[in-house]
């Protein structure tokens, strides 16, 4: 018996799925909004945040670089919204309630970050790309790069979805 594909959500409820995620991202996750992450990007292939650099942000007062915790957890958030992003583009068929339901049961199990260059820049841009989106975990590679394009650090992490 050939296998139906579920109806995609209206471009109206993608609309309003985006608008609680920002929300969400942007307000909501306290910590986010300390660091100033906004959301630059919902393409499932490549979700993005990004964040300027301000006195707040600096791990050494007298280079003005940006803080390791701060580079861990820009890397570990781009996996948890790319993985967000991966959930509600796998339930195309759920509405905004159904999906932001679903993002509860999101928690950071493992978290690898590898420092690449001094974080020195205006303004910071985080990627996550999911490589794997099973039932129970996701596997996202994650980046982050300055206003350059200079490749600041890696990251990998595993995350719980279930």
């Amino acid at each position: 018996m050939p296998q139906t594909v579920p109806p995609r959500r209206s471009a109206k409820e993608q609309i309003r799925l985006e608008a609680m995620l920002r929300d969400v991202f942007e307000h909501k996750l306290r910590f986010n909004e300390v660091l100033g992450l906004k959301v630059e990007s919902f393409a499932p292939e490549a979700a993005r945040l990004s964040f300027a650099m301000r006195p707040e942000l600096i791990g050494h007062y007298l280079h003005g670089r940006l803080h390791g915790g701060v580079i861990a957890a820009a890397l570990d958030t781009v996996g948890g919204f790319a993985v967000t992003v991966g959930i509600a583009e796998k339930f195309c068929n759920e509405n905004a309630e159904q999906v932001g339901h679903r993002f509860g049961r999101i928690g950071t199990i493992d978290l690898r970050t590898d420092f690449l260059h001094q974080g020195i820049g205006k303004t910071f841009t985080a990627t996550g790309r999911v490589t794997r989106l099973g039932g129970r975990i996701a596997s996202v590679q994650m980046s982050l790069e300055n206003e350059g394009g200079l490749l600041i650090a890696t990251g990998s992490g595993a995350y719980v979805v279930s």
